[in-house]
């Protein structure tokens, strides 16, 4: 019998995270700064093996969950924007922690944000497209992908209801048993 290849989809309540953003659609306009309630779903492409798994998943389910929780709660900025250039105000604060000011300066607009409050992110935007790329780098650097009998990876954001992107991973070569 020819082995049987599966698709095992990571959906969880607990996978999601809460920020706020702005988009950036060029360099004279953005969106104002609002939030989001964003979720995270994997899925994975394997064949199962003879013991009638594929591999054990929990560990993605726990890298995925820290992620999400390495995000709520904070504003997120691009530092690779070509429009965006995120300054550390050191005349601000005093010297007293959590209080030290970052300035996104967008154009002529100076928008000051608390340091403790925002995540700077190495993505070129605050988009979904962006963000589940991004996703897929981290969770590959945390699970290492490449030690898995998986033949793909999808992983999804959504920013609200019917409205997902999807980032694709193909390991160098497809792991087969």
């Amino acid at each position: 019998m020819t082995p049987s290849t599966t698709r095992i989809t990571i959906e969880k309540d607990y996978l999601h995270f809460s920020c706020a953003h702005f988009t950036i659609f060029s360099a004279t306009e953005r969106e104002n700064l609002h939030g989001h309630n964003y979720h995270v779903r994997c899925e994975l492409d394997a064949q199962i093996g003879k013991d009638g798994l594929c591999f054990d998943y929990n560990e993605i389910k726990t890298a995925l969950l820290n992620l999400c929780k390495m995000l709520d709660e904070y504003t997120l900025l691009p530092e690779n924007s070509p429009y965006l250039e995120i300054i550390p105000d050191s005349n601000a604060g005093n010297g007293v922690p959590g209080t030290e000011l970052v300035i996104a300066k967008f154009g002529a607009e100076q928008i000051p944000f608390l340091s403790r409050d925002i995540k700077c992110l190495p993505i070129r935007n605050v988009t979904i497209e962006e963000l589940s790329s991004w996703l897929l780098r981290e969770l590959d650097k945390d699970v290492s992908l490449l030690n898995l009998p998986v033949q793909q990876v999808c992983l999804g954001v959504s920013s609200g209801a019917g409205q997902w992107a999807l980032s694709h991973w193909n390991p160098p070569s497809a792991h087969t048993e």
